[in-house]
């Protein structure tokens, strides 16, 4: 089979892409946090890449659709990724109380571990159901209508969005670094943080 790219299709993909992606959301609230603070900058952006690749392709060639027809899957997703948010949450609260932290690990860095960062950044996307409803409903949906050789046009389309947003929100956020010198600026950045955790926490478990 010959392949091709239609660039119109991924041009498509690319702009849908990111007009989902780039909804204020949790992950992004922690990806953008991550640049502020310069830790793990490639990790944060691949990890949060290459997640959304995964899922992604899941929902263009119909897998995600039958995911998502598991009422104890979605309901193990929806609990666990708001009890996950609430606890983020209030991380973020209570760093609005005490911003000479982060404002002093600006100065001298004391970095979370490796290894909690890259589970965090797991957790922010695989635990929340919003990213299934991207990825697997509406982009699934809209792939799902183009003739097969024009689908992997699309996947491109979107994986090119997914690559752009997290690369320049990451690194973009670490060029902001000086302007979080100043502890207010980390305490309006955690309050709006700890409002938009808590309320898609919320929805979750009243939905």
């Amino acid at each position: 089979m010959n392949m091709y790219i239609d660039f119109s299709t991924l041009l498509e993909g690319f702009f849908l892409g990111i007009s989902l992606i780039m909804a204020i959301g949790a992950q992004n609230a922690f990806v953008l946090k991550q640049g502020l603070k310069r830790q793990y900058l490639l990790m944060t952006a691949l990890t949060c890449s290459i997640s959304d690749a995964f899922l992604i392709v899941l929902g263009v060639t119909g897998i995600g659709a039958l995911i998502t027809e598991s009422p104890i899957f979605m309901d193990i997703m929806r609990f666990g990724g708001a009890a996950f948010l609430i606890y983020y949450g209030l991380r973020s609260f209570w760093s609005v109380f005490h911003p000479h932290i982060l404002v002093e690990s600006l100065e001298n860095p004391i970095q979370q571990s490796r290894r909690a960062t890259f589970l965090a950044l797991l957790g922010f996307t695989f635990l929340n159901p919003h990213t299934y409803i991207d990825t697997f409903l509406l982009l699934g949906t809209v792939g799902a209508e183009f003739p097969v050789p024009e689908r992997l046009s699309f996947i491109l389309g979107t994986l090119m969005a997914s690559v752009t947003w997290f690369f320049s929100l990451t690194y973009g956020a670490s060029k902001l670094t000086p302007l979080f010198k100043n502890p207010r600026a980390w305490q309006v950045l955690d309050s709006i943080m700890g409002c938009v955790m808590i309320g898609i926490a919320i929805r979750l478990i009243i939905k």
